[in-house]
C-alpha cells in the first residue's frame, strides 16, 4: 500500500511556483506519478482542478473590472495559472471524466479575455489548448475560429503558435487519406474569413489557404477559387497579395514576420553530386563493414537525388501552383478583374500585376475579352516603362479565338530592341492564326 503524496491545496500550488528548486519540480513529478497510477492521485487532481477553476474565475473578474491588467500584472499568479493549465492538459487523457470541462475553461478564458491576459499566460494557455487538440480531447473544428482570432490580437508568439498548429493539424489529418467531411467544414470557416471585410482576419485566413495549397494538402477546386476570389477583396493589401501569388510568387508576403510553419521548407539542401569514385569506393574499397556503411550512404544519396528530381519536375510543370487553372468561371473572373483594373487607383506596379493576371487567364482558358486589347494598346508605347513585360502580357493574351483586336498593337519601332520585336511578333502570330492571315492579305495588296 503506497503512501499518498501531500495534499495539493491552493497554498501548496502557489508555493510550488515560488519556492525552491525542489518545489519548482513538484508539478512535473506529480504529473509523472499520475500517468503511472491515475486512480491513486484522484484527490490531488481534484484539489488542483478546483484551484485552477478558481484562478480562472479570478482572472475573468479582474478583466471585467479593468482593462489595464493587460500590461502583464500579477506575474506570480499568472505563472501559477499557466503551469496548472499545462499540467492539467498533460494528464487530461488519464482523467477523461474529471477533466471533461477543461477545454471549455481554457477556450472560454482565451475567447473572452485573451487581450487582457499577460503575454506569458496567453502562451501557456494556447499551448495547453493545442495539447488538448493533439490528444483528440477536443476537435480542431471546434477551436478553429478561436485560433484564427488569436492570430490578430497583436501577440507574435501566440500568432506563430496558432498558425503553425492549424497548418500542421490539417496536414496531419490528411496525411494518410483525405477526410473530405472535416476538410469542407474547416475550409468553410477559412473561406468565410477570407470573404469578410476585416482585413487582418482575412489576411491570416488567406495565408493559411495559400500555405496548404502550396503544400498540396488542399489542392482542390474550392481552395483554388477561394484564392482567386481574394483578388476582389476590398483591402488593397490582400488584393495585392492574391495577385502576386497568382503570377508566380510561392510565398505570400507577410506583414512583419515569417510564420513558423515555413521553417521546415526554408532549409534547402545543396545540390547533391554523385561521382564515379564514390560508387567505386562503396563497392571495392575498405572492409566489409565500411563497404556496408558506404553503400547505405550511397543509397540515401540516390534517394535524395530522386526526390529532388521529382520536385523539380513538379515545379517546372505548366500547371504547377496555378489556382487560375481551376477557375469555375474564368470568363467572369477576367471580366470582373478587368473592370476593377479600369477603375482602380493603385500604383503602377500593382496595375501591371493585375494586367498580367488577366492576360494569363485569357490565354490559359482561351477567353474572348475584346476590350482588353485596346486597353493594352494605351501602354504598349516605345517610351513606356517595363514595356517588355507588357509585350509578354500581350503574347499571353493571344490565342486562336483572338482575331483583329491585336492589329493596333504597334510596337515595331527603333526604340525597341530587335530581339523583342522578333520574339513578340513571332509569338503573337503563332497564337493568333487569324492575325497572320490578315497580315498576309495586307502584304499581298
Amino acid at each position: 500500500m503506497r503512501q499518498h503524496a501531500p495534499a495539493y491545496t491552493p497554498e501548496a500550488a502557489s508555493a510550488s511556483a515560488t519556492g525552491g528548486a525542489g518545489e519548482r519540480h513538484s508539478l512535473p513529478a506529480l504529473q509523472a506519478k499520475m500517468k503511472r497510477d491515475p486512480e491513486g492521485y484522484e484527490t490531488e487532481l481534484r484539489q488542483l482542478q478546483r484551484h485552477f477553476e478558481s484562478s480562472v474565475f479570478l482572472f475573468r473578474q479582474q478583466a471585467a473590472l479593468s482593462s489595464s491588467s493587460s500590461g502583464g500584472g500579477g506575474g506570480e499568479t499568472a505563472k501559477e495559472l499557466g503551469d496548472l493549465a499545462l499540467f492539467l492538459a498533460h494528464v487530461a487523457p488519464f482523467y477523461p471524466n474529471d477533466l471533461a470541462d477543461l477545454p471549455d475553461h481554457i477556450g472560454g478564458l482565451l475567447d473572452t479575455n485573451a487581450r487582457a491576459l499577460p503575454s506569458g499566460l496567453r502562451v501557456h494557455l494556447v499551448q495547453a489548448l493545442i495539447l488538448l487538440v493533439n490528444r483528440k480531447i477536443v476537435d480542431l473544428e471546434d477551436t478553429m475560429e478561436l485560433f484564427m482570432e488569436l492570430q490578430v490580437i497583436g501577440d507574435r508568439a501566440v500568432k506563430k503558435l496558432a498558425f503553425s498548429h492549424i497548418v500542421h493539424s490539417i496536414r496531419r489529418m490528411n496525411q494518410k487519406h483525405k477526410n473530405e467531411a472535416k476538410n469542407r467544414k474547416l475550409q468553410g470557416i477559412l473561406f468565410k474569413l477570407v470573404q469578410g471585410e476585416e482585413e487582418s482576419r482575412a489576411k491570416r485566413a488567406f495565408t493559411i489557404l495559400c500555405d496548404l495549397h502550396r503544400r498540396r494538402v488542399w489542392f482542390d477546386d474550392r481552395t483554388a477559387n477561394a484564392i482567386c476570389d481574394a483578388c476582389f477583396h476590398p483591402s488593397s493589401r490582400l488584393m495585392t497579395a492574391a495577385i502576386s501569388l497568382l503570377i508566380g510568387y510561392e510565398n505570400v508576403e507577410q506583414e512583419d514576420d515569417s510564420d513558423a510553419s515555413s521553417e521546415d521548407e526554408a532549409s534547402q539542401n545543396p545540390n547533391i553530386i554523385l561521382s564515379k569514385e564514390d560508387v567505386y569506393k562503396a563497392n571495392h574499397k575498405g572492409t566489409s563493414a565500411s563497404k556496408k556503411k558506404k553503400k547505405a550512404k550511397l543509397e540515401r544519396v540516390v534517394r535524395s537525388m530522386k526526390r529532388q528530381q521529382r520536385k523539380s519536375n513538379e515545379e517546372s510543370g505548366s500547371n504547377y501552383y496555378s489556382p487560375l487553372t481551376y477557375l469555375k468561371d474564368p470568363q467572369g473572373f477576367a471580366e470582373k478583374l478587368f473592370s476593377r483594373l479600369q477603375k482602380c487607383n493603385e500604383r503602377f506596379e500593382v496595375r501591371m500585376m493585375m494586367l498580367k493576371v488577366i492576360a494569363r487567364t485569357i490565354g490559359l482558358h482561351h477567353l474572348v475579352l475584346l476590350n482588353f486589347y485596346p486597353y493594352l494598346q494605351r501602354y504598349v508605347q516605345p517610351h513606356q516603362r517595363d514595356v517588355t513585360t507588357l509585350l509578354a502580357a500581350a503574347v499571353q493574351a493571344c490565342h486562336e479565338m483572338v482575331g483583329h483586336c491585336t492589329s493596333p498593337l504597334y510596337f515595331v519601332t527603333n526604340d525597341v530592341t530587335s530581339l523583342d520585336i522578333l520574339n513578340t511578333t513571332k509569338l503573337i502570330c503563332f497564337f493568333c492564326r487569324c492575325l497572320l492571315m490578315l497580315l498576309n492579305r495586307c502584304s499581298s495588296r
